[in-house]
């Protein structure tokens, strides 16, 4: 006997990536930022009086809204705090998606997304990306056609690492009917000034996410962030979140790490860096991969290699990256950016397979 609505019952889970179990365990396959958070980070975590654990955090982390907002030019109606993205995008889909009503996605695209919307019970328009990782000329077109309420668009996508064009996206919140969501999660990574904070005040449609998890160091605290119209943030600010969703260590570390831009933009620098080094090594061994505006690499294995096999030696060698197995991934790895002795190690370990 089993009491799961039918739907959970057909599901399958999200899988998330491997934890390595030792210390001596090089983990390059979930895509968090190699460098330490800000100093300020060690020093909330210093001073924290427990005694203030007693009380209910601030419900709204409206001191941490309110910092955001500054960052970003926009108001604090406009910012909603979360637990990592991810509940953002739970709040997202409960909140303005019928069961039975249409997401659209891109094929690939984050793998949580088709587990969203199957615990929601909503099927998906799922649009093949064409040569090169790009969105095919008639996204817009597909997506209104089929009558999508939600559009869910990673940019920088994952796991290709491309960047949209920002008229593109401006095209794209302009004539899509559905809310457009910007999963934003890489976006700190970009290596030229890029910035589609104005579509937030210019369209009603549009939600943007962000996460400390990357950008900030912060993947363990599990803190986020969606910026979109007060329209759009009200209701799940005072309707859909949970009471209380963050709790008050977690906003006194978010809010001092947001505040930190200076130590925060150190770690990205330091990622683009690595990350042109680690590709050049690589096509130097024989794959293939474009340049990335994340903080991994997707790249193609040489001639002659099993993407699944590399993935499995490494593994032993006490390397992790990721493997796909699925349509269009087969023959590719995912490489997290490590630290320049991480990546170098990578590299060498690389050699000595091949």
């Amino acid at each position: 006997m089993t009491f799961e609505r039918d739907n959970i019952r057909r599901m399958s889970g999200y899988v998330s990536g491997e934890q390595p179990d030792d210390a001596r365990t090089i983990k390059l396959n979930t895509n968090e930022n190699p460098y330490p958070p800000s100093s300020a980070v060690r020093d909330v975590l210093a001073n924290i009086d427990p005694a203030a654990l007693r009380r209910y955090p601030p419900a709204t982390g409206a001191k941490f809204r309110e910092i955001a907002a500054r960052l970003h030019g926009l108001e604090i109606d406009n910012v909603i705090a979360t637990r990592g993205g991810d509940e953002l995008l739970r709040l997202v889909i409960t909140t303005f998606v019928d069961p039975g009503q249409l997401i659209g996605v891109t094929d690939p695209t984050y793998s949580l997304y088709p587990v969203l919307a199957q615990v929601q019970d909503c099927p998906l328009k799922r649009v093949p990306l064409i040569d090169g990782w790009h969105l095919p000329a008639d996204f817009t077109e597909q997506m209104n056609d089929a009558q999508v309420r939600l559009t869910l668009l990673v940019n920088p996508h994952a796991p290709s690492g491309q960047l949209l064009p920002i008229d593109t996206v401006r095209q794209l919140a302009g004539r899509l009917d559905s809310i457009l969501l910007l999963d934003e999660a890489y976006i700190d990574f970009v290596d030229h000034p890029y910035d589609t904070i104005a579509l937030v005040q210019d369209h009603e449609n549009v939600i943007i996410l962000r996460t400390l998890s990357k950008g900030y160091s912060l993947a363990g605290l599990r803190f986020g962030y969606g910026l979109g119209a007060a329209s759009l943030i009200e209701p799940m600010l005072t309707k859909t979140r949970d009471s209380y969703n963050l709790d008050l260590i977690s906003q006194l570390i978010a809010e001092a790490a947001l505040s930190d831009q200076a130590s925060a933009r150190q770690s990205w620098q330091k990622v683009i860096a690595e990350r042109g080094r680690l590709l050049l090594e690589l096509e130097a061994l024989g794959f293939a991969g474009k340049p990335s505006q994340t903080n991994f690499l997707l790249v193609t294995v040489p001639a002659g290699q099993y993407a699944e096999v590399l993935y499995s030696t490494l593994k032993k060698r006490h390397i992790l990256v990721r493997y796909f197995a699925s349509p269009g991934l087969e023959d590719k790895l995912r490489i997290s950016v490590g630290t320049h002795d991480e990546n170098t190690r990578l590299i060498s370990t690389l050699r000595e397979i091949l």
